[in-house]
């Protein structure tokens, strides 16, 4: 005779045994930090390795050593990961206090780009130099990150009174300001500041109309503002629309990173082994075109997986969003986690040739001081804030179909 043993109850915060492991762990109270800190370190890391082989060859030419740029990455990445360690230790109320400080900045780098000062690179006036050549930077890189801390900090100290539409004019402003000034001279970085501005006001409830609005606006703003200053981006766009014409010149990279694509097939030619960075990708390998070359390198496995990290990183910044029961940390995090998959969707999409080129960089793993001071940078914001954050809340968030709404005047 079989006696019936009433099974133990669950604690609290177990999960269930019949949960699959994704759950399990995301259920986990720090699930969203450590997997922040795993994505992102692994781009990181990957991004080192393979600016080392990428620019192996333009190195030796360039500077007489190949693994110049390799260890200027190395030191890039040291520089960043301090400072990502120190500001994920920042408490939110500080990071607050900076949020105008890093807006007033941003909008003074960038408007230095206009005088003597600003730097004109591959057809783009979008650098700054202060001095010697080692004060040389891109303010739009910083730029972003100080439109999102700021961003998110008007929109939170607004709270409720959001629900007047004349509330948003003023954050609306000041980022059509930032994007036009960036704009002019970097196309690129304008259009990814312009796509993260709509996915913050989408993310922190804005009125859908005026997100149509806004979009629409700003898609006609942009081909205005390519056919008034008819410069190189025109001519990269007129290239794109004509894919077997220019190929010596606005579709030679182009080209040439669809070829090192196709010849790494399935696990690639081998670490090192890239044939593109010998020719046509011998300038852009390391910097635009890095995904290629670890597609011709590690193969459509290699790329797959950096693709995957991008959205373990992205999905975890979303998940610490959705935890926070802060509005500031909730919409850093999450404007911080769109700007890493909007420019990476950007930087793809130019690659495989379903955009333009349009000079944007891979966060975190394609090479340049400016672009990895400011995504490590961002990195440890937003790990900091997800630290912070327990287990998930027990009602779900007010409007799910905005993934991470955060006014208490839209909870049920």
């Amino acid at each position: 005779m079989t006696t019936l043993t009433a099974a133990a109850p669950l604690a609290a915060n177990q999960p269930a045994p019949s949960q699959s492991f994704f759950k399990r762990l995301a259920a986990h109270p720090q699930a969203a930090y450590y997997l922040i800190i795993a994505a992102g370190g692994a781009l990181t890391a990957c991004g080192v390795i393979m600016v080392a082989s990428a620019a192996s060859v333009v190195s030796q030419v360039q500077t007489d050593d190949p693994y110049y740029f390799g260890k200027r990455q190395i030191l890039f990445a040291v520089v960043g990961l301090a400072f990502a360690w120190l500001l994920s230790r920042l408490p939110p109320r500080h990071l607050r206090r900076l949020a105008w400080p890093a807006l007033l900045l941003a909008v003074i780098f960038v408007t230095l780009t206009y005088t003597r000062f600003g730097v004109e690179v591959n057809g783009n006036r979008n650098w700054l130099r202060l001095g010697p050549s080692w004060t040389q930077f891109q303010p739009s890189e910083f730029a972003k990150l100080a439109l999102i801390v700021w961003g998110a900090r008007h929109l939170a100290d607004k709270g409720r009174r959001l629900g007047d539409l004349r509330e948003w004019l003023s954050y609306v402003a000041v980022s059509l300001v930032l994007i036009a000034g960036v704009g002019v001279h970097d196309f690129g970085s304008a259009c990814v500041i312009a796509a993260m501005f709509i996915a913050t006001l989408f993310l922190a409830g804005a009125p859908l109309r005026l997100i149509g609005a806004l979009g629409l606006a700003g898609a006609v703003g942009g081909v205005g503002l390519v056919l008034a200053v008819r410069g190189s981006q025109l001519s990269r766009i007129v290239a794109w629309l004509h894919p077997s014409q220019y190929a010596l010149t606005y579709n030679f990279q182009a080209n040439h990173g669809l070829y090192a694509l196709a010849s790494g097939g399935w696990w690639g030619e081998g670490l090192g082994a890239s044939r593109q960075k010998w020719g046509g990708l011998m300038v852009t390998g390391h910097t635009d075109y890095i995904l290629a070359i670890i597609g011709e390198e590690l193969g459509l496995a290699g790329s797959l997986t950096v693709i995957g990290l991008f959205i373990l990183l992205c999905g975890a910044g979303l998940l610490a969003a959705r935890r926070s029961d802060d509005v500031f940390k909730r919409l850093v995090v999450a404007g911080v986690a769109c700007w890493f998959a909007l420019q990476a969707i950007v930087n793809i999409a130019v690659v495989v040739r379903w955009l333009p080129g349009l000079g944007v960089t891979l966060p975190l793993v394609s090479y340049g001081g400016s672009s990895l001071l400011a995504t490590l940078m961002a990195l440890g914001i937003m790990a900091g804030c997800a630290r912070a954050d327990g287990p998930p809340r027990k009602t779900a968030a007010p409007a799910v179909a905005r993934i991470t709404s955060v006014f208490a005047r839209r909870r049920p």
